[in-house]
């Protein structure tokens, strides 16, 4: 099974789309139960994702590959050793396991500072002593990577991609680090729900993308599908991608996203180039 979940919604009230607030714990537990059972693997989570690691450490991920990630460093650090064993022991601790499958930078940016050299032997030493299996970045585009691995080759990425923001694959980077043999996890298959909106859902302030939201619109009745089947399927058909992550605020919602990654898809929108840096980075929404 090649989605994995996405666990920020278990931790916190997250995503333009989001509606229903950060998921309960009792919730959270059915829709593990669900995933495993349909053969999901991997979960996503973060130190900064609010009380997700602990959430799920109380419903038990021990049969799980859990990703985690380590925060940004803080300013003025003196000991970076230690603030990266602590977060990491604080972190197994909260999720009840013994090692993860990898653990992330959530700025790797952190790397090109005056601890850089400090804070990637401390990942180094994270797979020496067991704790993960393997290391790796989160950004946010594919000339990021141009800079780290530069620096070293890392096992994992994950990055953003969509049937609307394809820069990783348009790239080459996809291709590259299916190469290098680099683990591959994509996020914002949605665009934080965005995607999946109406134009009676979606909010005033994404109006001056019209042109987009036609593209996509007259392309969805042109081939039957719905945002839900089209967003899914458009990563999953990439080979060079190892895990898709979705998040899901219940079991309706994974059942149905599991019943709609489940198809082909037509070639994708010949979109309106090039798409403003604005539309494709939520970060940059506000």
């Amino acid at each position: 099974m090649r989605l994995g979940l996405g666990t920020v919604q278990f931790g916190l009230d997250y995503g333009v789309a989001n509606t229903a607030g950060q998921v309960a714990p009792a919730e959270v537990a059915s829709i593990l139960a669900l995933a495993k059972q349909m053969g999901i693997s991997t979960l996503d989570t973060a130190i900064n994702y609010g009380q997700s690691e602990s959430v799920l450490g109380q419903c038990g991920v021990s049969q799980w590959q859990v990703v985690t990630k380590l925060p940004a460093l803080p300013e003025a650090l003196g000991d970076v050793a230690d603030w990266v064993q602590t977060h990491m022991r604080q972190s197994l601790a909260r999720l009840g396991v013994a090692s993860v499958h990898a653990v992330l930078l959530h700025r790797p940016q952190d790397l090109l500072g005056a601890q850089g050299r400090a804070l990637l032997a401390e990942l180094k030493d994270l797979q020496q002593q067991g704790l993960a299996a393997k290391t790796g970045i989160s950004v946010y585009s594919p000339e990021e990577l141009e800079t780290f691995y530069q620096l070293h080759r890392f096992d994992m990425v994950q990055a953003p991609f969509s049937i609307l923001d394809q820069r990783l694959q348009t790239s080459g980077w996809l291709a590259k680090l299916d190469a290098m043999g680099v683990e591959v996890h994509t996020r914002s298959a949605f665009l934080q729900g965005l995607l999946l909106m109406n134009a009676a859902q979606r909010p005033a302030k994404f109006g001056r993308w019209q042109e987009v939201w036609q593209c996509w619109d007259d392309w969805l009745a042109q081939h039957g599908l719905t945002p839900l089947q089209a967003c899914l399927r458009y990563p999953l058909s990439l080979p060079h991608i190892d895990k898709v992550l979705i998040g899901v605020d219940n079991t309706m919602h994974l059942r149905q996203i599991l019943d709609a990654a489940d198809g082909t898809l037509p070639p994708p929108p010949d979109w309106p180039l090039p798409l403003d840096p604005e539309l494709l980075l939520p970060s940059l929404w506000n």
